[in-house]
């Protein structure tokens, strides 16, 4: 490593920050961390060698402020800074601003960025480069009717896409000319709103789309290579999921074609560091050399990148400091060799049984195992917090296998093994769709999550294998103050004054809530052990299941699904939620953005009540019922609790 750069400032957070500093740290750099108030406890701000206040909470007004940082890199003497992923990463200016400071931007110049930035730009420059783009319309004109008549020249099913755009926002796919002209104005507004640019490109829309991209990597010095191809195309929402490398179903002759158009794509900008050129293929017939076209360049380090690291065995940050170093790529092209399948798996706090809503709160457990053919990629611990203001992503899990099929049952072992207790997560769902054995048999597009949601995602009641276990577990905890409030209730299993001993008849019913929703559980006692009255178990029962004590109750997990069961704090719902009473509540931990409703109006059901924002979503709450607003307990800007009272309706009824 060249002497010039000892000291990098990341200007990131989470597992990126984390990532960053393991491979600096190998190269005995110094490690600067920046975090915002809510992170003061973060995971980067503690592997840090030293780190460093930069605003509130909001990104806005601490992660994405450009001046603070290069004032904290340069006050911290960095010789460097690395922008991760995210925020500031392809941002042409914090890249020009960071140059002009005399502190080294780890990543692209600022003119790579900006040529790669907007996709209708890029799609020209990768014409001229000859590097096969979708066809469609990326000049400037943005006349309505300009616009549908280019979409009737492309043929239909068309997409329509900001050219600023990313993560899906800005996108709409057309099938039929008549609804053209709504999902353009959707669009628009949308991109509007997302990148202050309503500018939108047309392009044919390919029929069972692979997205495949390759990673490639260039020097100061004019060398460019690729490492290989990852799949990225199991998506939700046009946000990936599960990422693998190598691409299923690959042949020699696309991976040369592939790799060759990426470098090209690359060297046409004079691109240094790491980037990945994104194509989508025609997965209709199998990949082919004449099925695939550029999508976009993205200027930075992906979230996938680990996949290549581990097929590869190269370090591609420890690669992108030296790069930035001025060194050359210390392989050639024909030194880069494939080593057996690897998968990544994005773990989220999120929840999948209700919209993938983002989850937030206390991490009451969180271990992801310690299997040596498992990497794990975090920026949180247990005992953390899940905070609302970033991303919701927990960790990346990847596996690595001589081949597909090994490295996908170690994936699936890893994830069902997993330990996390507090914010819900998506770690059933992820282990059922690698399990799902159309993936496994290599047999899937773009639309294969969105196609098959009623089987991936699990929304029936918890198993009565789940609910005794978190019974007995409650009743374990409080037994003396349920003894204690029932002393007086006939037939109670403490009149005899003996606690739980020797009376396998006695029985109770508990008024309990599970996942907030009210329950009564006719508990059981044999000994010291409660059970659900009449289940007989099995001798199967435990073996999946594991209980995790919390403040006001206890989480159940059982194959990667979480269950929050607790005793309410009177043993019976609070009268709020009786009778006469529409009670509406925070659906996540976040910030109210606004509140449509004022005390003594009168509301329908379905009116707009107010509206939540947590991990950069938006959650709108109608009302369910009709009625007068009694209460707003909350205002806009407030930041509430998951679960908090936000509105009482009151509905006209009578008091049960």
């Amino acid at each position: 490593m060249s002497a010039s750069l000892k000291s990098v400032l990341i200007a990131n957070r989470g597992e990126i920050a984390c990532r960053i500093m393991r491979s600096a740290k190998k190269l005995g750099m110094r490690t600067i961390a920046v975090y915002s108030e809510a992170d003061a406890q973060a995971l980067h701000v503690k592997m840090a060698d030293e780190a460093h206040l930069i605003g509130p909470a909001p990104a806005a007004e601490s992660y994405l402020v450009a001046d603070r940082l290069i004032e904290v890199a340069k006050a911290s003497g960095a010789d460097c800074v690395h922008p991760g992923y995210g925020f500031l990463s392809e941002n042409a200016d914090f890249a020009e601003a960071c140059e002009q400071a005399g502190v080294v931007f780890v990543g692209p110049s600022a003119s790579a960025i900006r040529a790669m930035g907007l996709k209708d730009g890029a799609k020209t420059l990768m014409q001229a480069a000859d590097v096969p783009v979708v066809p469609g319309y990326h000049g400037e004109r943005q006349e309505p009717e300009f616009l549908h008549q280019k979409a009737y020249e492309i043929g239909y099913p068309v997409l329509i896409k900001a050219i600023a755009g990313g993560g899906g926002k800005g996108m709409r796919r057309v099938d039929k000319a008549i609804d053209f002209d709504d999902a353009l104005e959707s669009a628009q507004r949308e991109a509007q709103s997302s990148f202050g640019d309503p500018r939108v490109l047309i392009e044919k829309f390919v029929t069972n789309p692979r997205h495949v991209e390759i990673q490639v990597f260039g020097d100061a010095h004019g060398n460019c290579v690729h490492l290989f191809e990852r799949d990225c195309s199991l998506q939700r929402r046009h946000q990936k999921v599960i990422e693998e490398a190598p691409a299923p179903g690959m042949t020699d002759a696309v991976r040369k074609a592939m790799g060759d158009a990426a470098v090209a794509a690359a060297k046409a900008v004079g691109y240094v560091g790491a980037g990945t050129v994104e194509f989508i293929a025609d997965g209709s017939n199998g990949l082919s050399t004449d099925g695939f076209w550029f999508m976009e360049m993205n200027t930075r380090l992906q979230v996938e990148h680990p996949v290549s690291e581990e097929v590869t065995g190269i370090d591609l940050v420890d690669w992108q400091f030296r790069a930035a170093a001025g060194e050359p790529l210390p392989v050639t092209q024909e030194q880069i060799v494939l080593n057996g399948h690897a998968v990544e798996a994005r773990l989220y706090a999120e929840d999948p049984d209700n919209g993938f809503l983002p989850s937030t709160g206390r991490l009451w457990a969180f271990n992801l195992g310690d299997d040596a053919a498992i990497r794990i990629e975090t920026g949180v611990e247990n005992g953390g917090t899940v905070s609302p203001f970033y991303d919701p992503m927990l960790a990346k899990v990847i596996a690595h296998g001589p081949d597909r099929a090994t490295a996908l049952a170690r994936l699936e072992t890893a994830l069902r093994g997993a330990v996390v207790a507090g914010p819900k997560t998506n770690l059933a769902f992820l282990a059922d769709l690698i399990s799902h054995d159309d993936f496994k048999d290599a047999k899937f597009d773009t639309s294969f999550i969105d196609a098959r949601m009623d089987v991936l995602v699990d929304q029936s009641d918890a198993s009565e294998a789940t609910l005794s276990a978190g019974l007995s577990r409650l009743i374990e905890r409080q037994q003396d103050e349920i003894a204690s409030r029932y002393t007086a209730a006939p037939k109670s299993p403490w009149d005899v004054n003996d606690a739980f001993q020797n009376a396998p008849a006695r029985q109770l019913d508990l008024p309990i809530e599970v996942d907030g929703d009210p329950r009564v559980l006719t508990a059981a006692w044999v000994g010291e052990t409660a059970t659900i009255a009449g289940y007989a178990g099995s001798d199967n029962d435990g073996a999946g299941i594991k209980v995790i004590d919390a403040e006001h109750g206890v989480y159940v997990l059982e194959n990667g699904r979480q269950r929050f069961l607790r005793l309410p704090d009177d043993l019976a719902r609070s009268a709020e939620d009786e009778g006469g009473h529409g009670v509406v509540r925070a659906p996540m931990h976040g910030k109210v953005i606004s509140v449509s409703v004022s005390e003594g109006d009168q509301v329908s059901k379905g009116d707009r009540l107010f509206v939540v924002e947590a991990m950069k979503m938006e959650h709108a709450v109608d009302a369910a019922v009709d009625g007068v607003i009694e209460e707003v307990a909350a205002s806009a800007g407030d930041q509430v609790e998951e679960a908090s009272v936000i509105v009482r309706i009151d509905t006209g009824e009578e008091d049960a």
